[in-house]
């Protein structure tokens, strides 16, 4: 079994920024000469300002000059933090430039192809067209290339259907319209 001693000493609990961690934000426990200070590198940076100012109207020269350099250790981890989000910003800015003229180019020979291909179309050259004029549909050549349905001989018009109508029934001499039985009872 491993003493706790052992473990407190490791390098994964040292109090240092690691590569791609939030400074800006994370929370810092500092051991400065008036005990522990807590907070994010800007807090951390006011509050050793103010520790400071303090000791200066105390005219303590030396925790006045102590303070100031805690806040200034603080004050380059988060000045360092901030030109690397900057460096970063600025990579994915350029990156985002590069995509952008990319599809800015695709685009544009796109455009261009498009252009060529309709004026190809343009100066391509065209069928001769041939005006048949009206034809009659009595055998004249209507220019129409000539199919087996075509060429079967036309069945004769049909004439159309008509309604037979059913005969009227004579009427009774008891008088009931239609000669319906069941009127008459």
């Amino acid at each position: 079994m491993r003493s706790s001693k052992s473990r407190s000493r490791s390098k994964s609990n040292r109090n240092r920024p690691q590569s791609g961690g939030n400074v800006i934000n994370r929370v810092f426990d500092s051991s400065g000469p008036e005990g522990k200070v807590r907070g994010t590198p800007q807090q951390i940076i006011e509050k050793y300002n103010q520790l400071a100012r303090d000791a200066q109207l105390a005219n303590d020269r030396v925790a006045t000059e102590n303070f100031q350099q805690h806040a200034e250790h603080y004050l380059r981890l988060l000045s360092e933090a901030q030109r690397e989000m900057d460096a970063r910003r600025e990579e994915q800015e350029r990156q985002n430039r590069e995509r952008q003229a990319e599809r800015d180019r695709e685009r544009s020979e796109r455009q261009e192809r498009e252009s060529a291909e309709a004026a190809d179309l343009a100066d391509a050259p065209q069928p001769d067209v041939v005006d048949l004029g009206e034809r009659s549909d009595d055998g004249d050549d209507s220019g129409l290339v000539e199919t087996p349905e075509s060429a079967a001989p036309k069945k004769p018009a049909r004439r159309p259907r008509t309604r037979k109508t059913a005969p009227k029934p004579e009427a009774d001499s008891s008088g009931d319209a239609g000669g319906n039985p069941e009127a008459a009872e």
